[in-house]
């Protein structure tokens, strides 16, 4: 208990009370510029967002967010580990590069890429090359969003590939052996053995995917600061805005409590989805 206790404490501490502050500040109208302190207002912070259009489009523009990135980033991820599981020259190269990625800020990620979608920057070069317009690639309501969800999903590959190579080095050699005597074909074996083998594993990657994702706000900081006309807004960002621009703290903490419920529902789906049926 000794040693637990510097780690708990720290939780408590740091993780645990602010939370509850957190919590007790939703049912508050609350503004750090004003001398009177946060005064109660019951659920009507919680009655608001209900009738507020722009929490609504925000819930949207995150789902939204959440759907484009994930699928994508786990197909492309699974399909780099099943690679790298390959025995080829430079393969521990290979893993590093695609990893390398992972370990670089996110800040500093989005800031490389804001000058890839720039008007001289990278994508429009190539475009030219090929006689192509050029594109207003974080101006326009459209493709703003596409834009951001293309960086997260670069981001996000490394981390993705390593959890699943190591997911896919678990199963048993044996299993394999089994279905090649059988005479399975490349499908079958995949589907049966590959995917079952993998779905705990698979089933962690989707759970933090979402997690993270639903609470995406450098990229978006960066990138569209939430434009254009609110189509890249996603609720952290709405968070943002509402705290530490408009000094609304009991309103910003009723959406971050909102937020937590949508990720939960979201992950529970998703888990279910993935995890399917054990047989």
């Amino acid at each position: 208990m000794l040693f637990v206790l510097p780690a708990a404490l720290y939780l408590v501490c740091f993780q645990l009370v602010p939370v509850l502050y957190g919590f007790a500040l939703s049912f508050t109208r609350y503004s750090p510029l004003s001398r009177t302190g946060p005064q109660p207002v019951g659920l009507g912070n919680y009655a608001r967002l209900l009738d507020s259009p722009e929490f609504g489009q925000a819930l949207l523009v995150t789902g939204k967010y959440v759907l484009i990135v994930l699928p994508i980033t786990v197909v492309i991820a699974l399909g780099l580990a099943m690679l790298a599981k390959r025995p080829f020259r430079g393969v521990g190269l290979f893993r590093s590069a695609l990893y390398v990625p992972h370990i670089v800020s996110l800040t500093a990620v989005s800031m490389v890429w804001l000058w890839i979608y720039s008007q001289n920057g990278l994508v429009n070069q190539v475009l030219g090359l090929f006689g192509l317009q050029d594109q207003s690639w974080l101006l326009e309501e459209g493709p703003a969003l596409n834009a951001a969800a293309a960086m997260r999903i670069w981001k996000a590959l490394g981390a993705n590939m390593v959890l699943l190579l190591a997911g896919l080095q678990s199963i048993p050699t044996v299993l394999y052996e089994a279905a090649r005597v059988d005479g399975a074909a490349r499908w079958n074996v995949f589907r049966h053995v590959t995917l079952p083998g993998l779905r705990p594993m698979l089933t962690y990657v989707v759970a933090m995917d979402i997690v993270f994702l639903a609470q995406g706000f450098a990229e978006i900081y960066v990138l569209t600061r939430g434009g254009p006309l609110g189509s890249t807004t996603t609720v952290n960002y709405l968070i943002y805005t509402e705290a530490f621009q408009y000094n609304r703290f009991g309103s910003a903490s009723a959406m971050a409590f909102v937020l937590f419920a949508f990720i939960v529902g979201f992950s529970f789906l998703a888990i279910r989805g993935v995890g399917g049926r054990r047989s």
